[in-house]
């Protein structure tokens, strides 16, 4: 099987697999069931890069119902060491604007039926996440987007909800209250499952809305317009950060001893 050294998880458009020399899509089996669609992998100025479209390529499945476990064991499996991870959020704050991007590195976790870990036999897995994404990456991307004048946000608390349905308004502003900056269905449990395996795990926020604690409800409509204008924004972040990400052999991280002290 061929193996990869950087995973991108996100959807259609978000990156553009056309942009890999040597491409192939190929299907990966794990004891968590079918990733989400077929994994293209190929080569990105000398890096081996594999892909993977979160919703499918066709965007047929929904936030709750996405193999969370399947895709980062198909990963891990691959030799991916790190993850750019892409991900749509509503903003919590008037300050954040549809357009930005925000770097989370904090996450408040409002999901009900997501499984959040790969060990439910035999060994029981109390992964720290206290800083639930790695924090070298997280700094490094953020440098990124900063020299290409990109507008973001260093840090953000990422409050991931169920979905498919957006917030009511008093849930939204319950949400602003606890300080949250962006909200979304995506990034739990997959940072979790990323530290699990220990593998190097950044966010990309793509603002596309206000949430409705505001007058105006979110529209979906909305939120596909401005998403699509962010995707340029988002590839041009991971096309200059690619090239660059530390080798394995290189990370200076606590990621790829995660699990030191964790089982029991």
């Amino acid at each position: 099987m061929p193996q990869a050294e950087i995973g991108v998880i996100g959807g259609t458009g978000i990156y553009d697999p056309q942009l890999l020399t040597k491409s192939k899509k190929i299907a990966v089996n794990t004891p968590y069931g079918a990733p989400s669609d077929k994994v293209t992998i190929g080569e990105y100025e000398g890096r081996s890069v594999a892909v993977l479209p979160r919703h499918c390529a066709s965007h047929a499945i929904p936030p709750h119902k996405v193999n969370y476990r399947a895709n980062i064991a198909a990963l891990k499996k691959l030799g991916v060491h790190t993850i750019l991870a892409a991900t749509a959020v509503g903003s919590l704050q008037n300050t954040i604007k549809p357009g930005q991007i925000v770097f989370a590195d904090q996450f408040i976790d409002r999901t009900r039926n997501r499984i959040s870990t790969f060990y439910e036999k035999e060994k029981v897995c109390h992964i720290s996440v206290a800083d639930p994404v790695c924090p070298l990456l997280h700094e490094f991307m953020w440098q990124i987007a900063r020299k290409l004048k990109i507008p973001s946000h260093r840090t953000g608390t990422y409050v991931c909800i169920e979905g498919p349905r957006f917030s009511t308004k008093a849930e939204s502003r319950l949400f602003r209250a606890w300080g949250g900056h962006i909200i979304g269905m995506t990034l739990v449990p997959e940072a979790v499952l990323a530290r699990e395996a220990e593998i190097c795990y950044s966010p990309i926020a793509m603002v596309t809305d206000y949430d409705s604690f505001r007058d105006t409800p979110v529209s979906i409509d909305e939120v596909l317009k401005t998403m699509k204008e962010n995707d340029d924004k988002v590839k041009a972040i991971m096309n200059a950060a690619i090239p660059a990400i530390p080798t394995n052999d290189k990370r200076e991280c606590s990621c790829k001893t995660a699990l030191k002290g964790a089982l029991v």
